[in-house]
């Protein structure tokens, strides 16, 4: 390929495709995985943020952004992991915890000063009424809650 037909543009589009492994509502944009995306000497340098050190998604999402350029006509891409500064519930987009919240699971709600990590509330019926019924859910990101007042299980994506 040359440098033209590497545009840094229609590259960054592509890869705003990969959803998570984990949560696939969301796309690895919309977490705020990927980091930064530089074509350098005609190579496209990819570099992702896991959400925690160990994820045992991590593997499957640089074998995700891979298999998404390399389908799309761009081999061999270079994928770098950043771990500092270290991923936070803050690089969540917008339109990411909107997908979360149509989807079932309550976004992250940053803490009050209490310390205490819980949902502002459910995202079934938007009740503020809700307990903790397990610290961990379906992933070590989230935890499970169950809403006082629909009586449904959610989960809640603890910050960090």
């Amino acid at each position: 390929m040359n440098a033209k037909e590497l545009n840094l543009d229609t590259i960054k589009t592509i890869l705003a495709t990969v959803p998570d492994p984990e949560v696939p509502v969301l796309t690895l944009q919309d977490l705020g995985i990927i980091r930064d995306v530089e074509v350098i000497d005609n190579v496209i340098k990819v570099t992702l943020t896991p959400t925690y050190m160990g994820c045992p998604a991590t593997a499957a999402i640089r074998k995700m952004v891979s298999d998404a350029l390399i389908e799309a006509g761009y081999p061999k891409p270079e994928l770098y992991e950043k771990l500092f500064p270290a991923w936070t519930t803050d690089w969540i987009t917008d339109e990411g915890k909107e997908k979360l919240k149509k989807f079932g699971i309550a976004p992250p709600n940053p803490s009050t000063g209490s310390g205490m990590n819980k949902p502002k509330a459910c995202p079934l019926c938007e009740s503020e009424n809700t307990e903790v019924v397990s610290q961990f859910g379906s992933t070590a990101c989230k935890s499970l809650y169950r809403c006082l007042d629909c009586k449904e299980p959610f989960e809640y994506f603890k910050c960090h």
